[in-house]
């Protein structure tokens, strides 16, 4: 590193610093969603197989979980698989389903989550995955089960849209069964059928890789949530542009339709 690159460096470091301390100065949101854009590009940029740019991302999350224990969030919620990701290549599509089986069962596994109490969650049609990957959400689930210091939420054949319509099928099935008076269906009654129904709703979501929409993820949620965008590929997120996030949202007036 030469000599302007230190200074670089130095102002980078005492930037993050600052900001850092103003974020735990003001009101940090309690659950933020993140999708994780770009890892493809990132790779293709590189020249890289597009598994070595999951790969990256992975690493990227736990970096995340670390800097939102840091300034106090209590949940993290990550678009990981849509349902729509399946319409990818056998290939990537195999190669993300190993990712998740070998990091669900090493996270369940890792110290750090049990000495943190970090609770692992995974939502999503399950039925679609594999019988392997099944078990391995399982074993996460049943190992951090008791934990509520942070949560940890996976989104995993995910989409927003199936989501709801599951929870319609349910309340349905409730009024025919006589358990429940079409009168009396509010929106308390929908949010306890979704995958997320005993956790309040995202206060921030925040998209990588500069595109701007929410891609069916946690349509119904994001009713009111804030919403930043950066345009930085997933595994190039930085912790100063994920503490610019949180600043953003800091520094706006929610006012949840009022």
């Amino acid at each position: 590193m030469d000599f302007t690159e230190g200074l670089v460096d130095a102002a980078y470091k005492a930037y993050e610093k600052k900001l850092l301390k103003i974020v735990k100065e003001g009101k940090v949101p309690r659950h933020v969603g993140i999708i994780m854009d770009g890892n493809r590009r990132y790779a293709k940029e590189l020249e890289m197989r597009p598994s070595e740019g999951h790969l990256e991302g992975k690493n990227k999350v736990e970096e995340v979980i670390d800097w939102c224990r840091e300034i106090g969030i209590k949940i993290l919620t990550v678009y990981a698989f849509s349902t729509e990701n399946f319409h990818r290549s056998r290939d990537e599509v195999i190669a993300l389903m190993n990712l998740f089986i070998d990091n669900l069962r090493k996270a369940a596994d890792d110290e750090r989550v049990h000495k943190n109490k970090i609770r692992i969650r995974v939502i999503g049609q399950r039925d679609v995955l594999p019988k392997e990957l099944r078990e391995a959400i399982e074993y996460a689930e049943e190992k951090t089960k008791d934990y509520d210091n942070f949560f940890f939420n996976i989104a995993i054949a995910y989409g927003g849209r199936e989501e709801i319509i599951k929870a319609i099928k349910e309340i349905a099935q409730e009024v025919k069964d006589g358990k429940l008076d079409v009168e009396d269906i509010t929106e308390e009654t929908v949010r306890k059928h979704l995958y997320t129904g005993d956790l309040p709703d995202p206060d921030l979501i925040l998209r990588t890789s500069g595109e701007e929409r929410i891609s069916n993820f946690l349509l119904w949620q994001s009713a009111y949530s804030e919403f930043y965008f950066a345009d930085i590929y997933w595994p190039t997120f930085r912790k100063i542009d994920f503490l610019r996030a949180i600043r953003s949202y800091q520094m706006r007036q929610r006012r949840f339709g009022r």
